[in-house]
């Protein structure tokens, strides 16, 4: 099943046409829209630079990369004061598209345009994103409430499950009522069985994408950069744009969240040039490729996933795994049997493999290994699973 990502943020923050710019980069298999919700939602290639030097190699039949799946859904923010002021959280409409994501992209816009006014009327990330955040807590908390009073009315029997479950339901409940997000709590190990059945937004995995200006793209990407790897940036030297940007990456960087800075109309123009060309534009920014790629990118990091490969005449593949799986469990992405039946993997990094150029030449050199069931699977293995199911 592909990974999901839900993209949310406020209206014309640019979430719709970077979803535009996400399915053409990413080669889309398959898409539609929802009439009665306004969902987005479409399945999407992940692209992978080792696939075609490998397809190249074998010639074969098919190339079939692995998938990531995008929802889009309208409607957030659009009466984000409204619901802070009420204390109420998104429908159930909306909630029925963005419960099961794996992850959500935030897309906070950083630039003022006359063409396209702001819901708040300026240009403030930080703001949004607090906005935003709280329309999520109160989802959570109207979650979490309702769990307190079927959870109260079994521990009436005294029994210390729902004793211990209703104290952890009262810790969310208290800081989902300050707008915290769940995630940034410390919770116990015993608390997640908990967690896991509540499925609440809050707890998700987020990156912020910032929809940036194009003239400041370049600028924005340096910054980012420089707050990753911990370096003093002084904003008093910077425009207002980058001082929202550095903000937002300050902030992600406290919650142990990803960023990544886009353009979304400059990734929308992009993909209808010619790959050369848009390529070429990239380079002349210092970019090495699409934001929309770095996106999907990001999304498997964030996720702590990992892609292997298997190769040969009849398929070249990439495929998702857990990072720290081990090679039984990568095996049963193939099929259940050769997990069930395995008995060593071959692999091959794929850097040795191009620098070999076939698998016979890398055994040779001593770069095929047979690894057993403790092998932990690495990003870029190239691997071939022997099993025995027998009768």
């Amino acid at each position: 099943m592909a990974l999901t990502i839900g993209i949310i943020g406020l209206p014309q923050s640019g979430k719709t046409t970077l979803f535009n710019a996400l399915t053409k980069a990413g080669a889309p298999i398959s898409g539609y829209a929802t009439s009665t919700v306004q969902a987005n939602i479409a399945v999407v290639q992940v692209p992978d630079a080792r696939l075609q030097p490998l397809a190249d190699i074998f010639k074969p039949k098919k190339v079939t990369p692995t998938t990531v799946e995008f929802v889009d859904v309208a409607g957030m923010g659009q009466a984000a004061q409204a619901h802070k002021e009420k204390r109420e959280g998104l429908s159930a409409e909306f909630l029925g598209h963005i419960r099961n994501a794996d992850a959500l992209a935030i897309v906070l816009r950083t630039f003022a345009n006359s063409n396209v006014p702001h819901i708040y009327e300026n240009i403030d990330p930080i703001r949004d994103l607090d906005s935003l955040n709280a329309e999520l807590a109160l989802t959570d908390l109207t979650t979490v409430e309702r769990r307190i009073e079927r959870t109260t009315k079994a521990a009436k029997s005294g029994d210390k499950k729902y004793l211990q479950e209703l104290e952890i339901l009262r810790l969310l409940q208290e800081a989902l009522n300050e707008l915290k997000l769940v995630s940034q709590l410390e919770l116990l190990a015993q608390d997640r069985a908990v967690l896991n059945e509540l499925f609440l937004l809050t707890l998700k995995p987020r990156m912020y994408v910032l929809n940036v200006s194009e003239d400041a793209l370049a600028a924005a990407n340096d910054l980012l950069a420089r707050i990753a790897a911990g370096k003093d940036v002084d904003v008093n030297t910077l425009e207002s744009e980058l001082q929202g940007i550095v903000a937002v990456a300050r902030r992600a960087k406290e919650e142990g969240s990803e960023v990544v800075a886009v353009s979304a109309r400059l990734e929308s123009e992009l993909t209808e040039l010619p790959e050369e060309d848009a390529h070429e534009y990239l380079e002349s920014l210092g970019l090495p490729q699409l934001g929309a790629e770095r996106v999907i990118q990001v999304g498997y990091r964030l996720l702590n996933l990992i892609t292997f490969l298997t190769a040969g005449e009849d398929e070249v593949r990439a495929w998702t795994v857990t990072r720290g799986a081990k090679a039984p469990e990568a095996a049963g992405k193939i099929h259940s049997d050769i997990e069930r039946g395995f008995i060593r993997a071959e692999v091959t990094k794929f850097e040795d493999f191009m620098a070999c150029g076939s698998f016979a030449a890398a055994t040779k050199k001593g770069l095929l290994r047979l690894e057993g069931k403790d092998y932990v699977m690495h990003d870029g293995d190239i691997a071939h699973f022997r099993f025995n199911v027998g009768k």
